[in-house]
């Protein structure tokens, strides 16, 4: 038997069971995606599942049902049943579908906390952590950075310096799972019934950081490769594993790129530490690219806003506005963001 409150189960998620017409029959949380089922954690056990009709019909393939949703079922067999009915997603990490302008594809749901994994090697990006904090600042879960294979020989201050304008928002661990003590703060940092979604490209750790997070092999690894720098285990599906007595944890198969699907540029001023520039500005509207009395570009002038940080800041927003847009909407977008392209490079000339 399963205790489903060690799987994030509580108070607020049975009311929202209470409103469902199927509200008595069972529910369990989806633990694995597969090609042709799903893998449901249960008060009875382990279960395979698929879709009702209703379910597989009756919704998107955004809605359809992902790792740590809360669902309800029918049992038909000896650990199989039937979804019948989801309950409402709360906190999901979405990002933009591969291949697709305006599609979003959610990854994680009920998630109070996004490890963002890099490593202290030649996969640090510091552009692609503010990526991933857009897209899970959108959804009000918290982001935490964890960096891995300290153990290696890396310039901390250059680090560091890299990361001065986030440092403030976003908790930042350095580990190795050769330094046990480095592990310690993090495990602490998981409370019990609280769901962690990791995500990073593959071959930066996040299989060993799960396995000293567990304190067990839970994913087999091996001998890190001389020409490519990776293990050789990598995730190929999302997958909900249970710390003892802890928290929840759900890996993710490596990325190599996260399309943001979000539209909010205020979760962007904020990430790259800009709301009071942006606040400053004269007009509302602001593009901050060629408006006069704008803060934002009198502080790259004046050297008080990174050059890097405000161009990148202008990349995201203009792939979160194109994300959303309409068809007209983009071939206006597209002229104008053309122009503030060359915009943008005449600045420190001026």
């Amino acid at each position: 038997m399963n205790n489903l409150s060690l799987y994030g189960w509580n108070d607020n998620l049975f009311r929202l069971k209470e409103s469902s017409q199927y509200k008595n029959l069972f529910h369990g949380r989806v633990a694995a995606v597969n090609k042709t089922n799903y893998e449901v954690i249960a008060e009875s056990g382990r279960l395979l599942c698929e879709l009702a009709g209703n379910v597989l019909y009756g919704k998107s393939s955004f809605e359809l049902p992902c790792v740590g949703d809360w669902i309800i079922f029918q049992p038909f067999e000896d650990n199989k049943a039937i979804i019948i009915d989801i309950l409402a997603r709360k906190h999901t990490l979405f990002r933009r579908r591969s291949g697709a302008e305006s599609e979003r594809q959610a990854i994680a749901s009920h998630v109070d906390k996004a490890f963002i994994v890099q490593s202290l090697d030649a996969n640090f990006n510091v552009r692609r952590i503010e990526r991933f904090m857009v897209q899970i600042l959108e959804e009000n879960i918290q982001p935490v950075l964890i960096l891995t294979k300290s153990d290696l020989i890396f310039n901390r201050q250059q680090i560091d310096g890299a990361l001065k304008h986030i440092e403030q928002q976003i908790p930042i661990f350095f580990t190795s799972i050769l330094l046990p003590e480095t592990i310690l703060p993090v495990h602490e940092s998981i409370k019990k019934g609280e769901t962690v979604v990791l995500v990073g490209s593959s071959g930066v750790g996040k299989s060993s950081l799960i396995n000293a997070l567990c304190e067990r092999t839970v994913f087999s690894t091996s001998e890190i490769s001389k020409s490519s720098g990776k293990g050789r285990h990598t995730s190929t599906r999302r997958e909900m594993i249970l710390m003892r007595d802890n928290g929840i944890l759900i890996d993710t198969p490596g990325v190599r790129e996260f399309g943001l699907a979000s539209d909010n540029p205020e979760t962007l001023a904020q990430i790259y530490d800009m709301s009071d520039l942006v606040a400053s500005c004269r007009f509302e509207n602001c593009t901050h690219v060629n408006e006069p009395d704008c803060a934002v570009i009198e502080a790259v002038n004046n050297g008080l806003l990174a050059e890097d940080v405000y161009h990148s800041y202008l990349k995201l927003r203009k792939e979160s506005w194109y994300f959303s847009a309409s068809e007209h909407e983009k071939r206006r977008r597209d002229k104008s963001f053309a122009k503030i392209s060359e915009e943008a490079k005449k600045i420190k000339k001026r």
